[in-house]
């Protein structure tokens, strides 16, 4: 295994920034994030470090020789849209840039790329399902074509009122997860796990790691703390804004320890990679950079 961070929690930093700062706090890997440029529509999105639009194999090649020239690889690429979005035109191009960070990952050489599958926040699952098909199918049998891999991030996207009540994202519970791999089954297909969010929806996050150990494409190091009190008050069908916070690795519910043994119990040897959502150390970039470093030494010792 590798560990790693996803370079969305530095968005003013460059590509060549980005892996020297790795490189520097001893990571061996980085997700690097591939939004189209422009303002983002939510935090944490619209980040681009790597600009996937007209990629070349020569920018492809640059960016591999800085990558060696730091001694840090890229774990995957990392966009994450609504790709079932019920307008039609940000569907079409969120389908779109996904396959123009598919062909670049090719490029790249990397067999890596992280997304969510998306939804109709407003229908249920199965009044998503034809469209999810329609969606994913073709986008899964373009990813075999280029050789890359998907990996889908098991997150909610279900935190306010504008996500209320379906959430942004159909793949977020082991009995989804089945049913998707059963009418896709491709060995390009699989998951980008986030051990929080399955805390988030009181789960155990370890449980599903052996049934599913062959579709652990990529891992996210994501914490989470459920404020009792607070989900005391609202109960879990309030908004998850109001009684969670996201925390970064050891700070809050999950065990690592005995998450990361079931992790080499299965075989898994991918990336780890933290990823920082928690503003316990404040907004700026130092409090940021600070949280990976944290992060780093909490889970380094998990690794050779």
């Amino acid at each position: 295994m590798k560990l790693g961070f996803v370079s969305a929690i530095l968005p003013e930093l460059t590509l060549n920034e980005v892996l020297a700062f790795a490189a520097a706090e001893g990571f061996s890997c980085v997700e690097l994030m591939c939004w189209p440029p422009g303002r983002a529509e939510r935090r944490f999105a619209g980040v681009t470090h790597v600009n996937v639009i007209a990629f070349t194999q020569a920018q492809a090649d640059d960016i591999n020789a800085l990558c060696a020239q730091h001694g840090v690889t890229i774990s995957g690429l990392g966009y994450y849209p609504n790709p079932l979005d019920p307008n039609p035109g940000v569907a079409r191009a969120a389908v779109d840039h996904l396959k123009r960070v598919i062909r670049a990952a090719s490029l790249l050489g990397v067999r890596q790329v992280n997304t969510f599958i998306g939804r109709d926040w407003r229908r249920t699952v199965e009044e998503n399902w034809p469209r999810f098909l329609k969606t994913w199918k073709p986008l899964i049998a373009f990813a075999e074509e280029q050789n890359v891999r998907i990996g889908i991030e098991n997150c909610p996207m279900l935190f306010t009122r504008d996500e209320w009540p379906g959430g942004k994202n159909l793949a977020t519970t082991p009995v989804i997860w089945r049913r998707m791999f059963e009418e896709i089954p491709s060995e390009y297909f699989g998951l980008n796990y986030d051990p929080s969010h399955l805390v988030l929806q009181r789960m155990d996050p370890i449980a599903p790691l052996a049934e599913f150990k062959n579709r652990l494409f990529h891992v996210h190091a994501k914490d989470v703390q459920v404020h009792a009190d607070k989900l005391n008050e609202v109960g879990t069908f309030a908004y998850p804004k109001l009684w969670h916070t996201p925390r970064i690795p050891g700070f809050g519910e999950i065990n690592w320890a005995r998450f990361m043994a079931k992790l080499y119990e299965i075989g898994y040897t991918g990336p780890v990679c933290i990823e920082v959502e928690d503003d316990t150390f404040g907004q700026s970039l130092e409090g940021r950079k600070r949280a990976v470093q944290i992060a780093g030494q909490i889970l380094r010792p998990f690794f050779p």
